[in-house]
């Protein structure tokens, strides 16, 4: 018999809405948007250091382009009708 975790646990993962590789895209999307949120305040509490305020505005920009780069991966799945 079943332990009660095991039990709980054991219909996870049979169902999904996309494929696995797309749900990474989404997911990943969506940690680097929190991100860019993130660092307008980390500027904000930069001012007056302007080796930090240097410092974020330079990793803002580097995720902007990785959230670029993820929405343009997203847009071509859903393209080849992946969702």
């Amino acid at each position: 018999m079943p332990l009660t975790a095991e039990k709980e646990f054991k219909e996870i993962g049979k169902s999904a809405g996309c494929a696995d590789h797309d749900h990474d895209l989404v997911h990943e999307l969506g940690k680097r948007l929190d991100g860019i949120w993130r660092y307008d305040q980390y500027l904000a509490n930069s001012k007056g250091h302007p080796k930090l305020e240097s410092f974020w505005r330079k990793i803002k920009g580097q995720e902007e382009s990785n959230v670029e780069m993820l929405k343009e991966l997203i847009s071509d799945e859903v393209k080849k009708g992946c969702f």
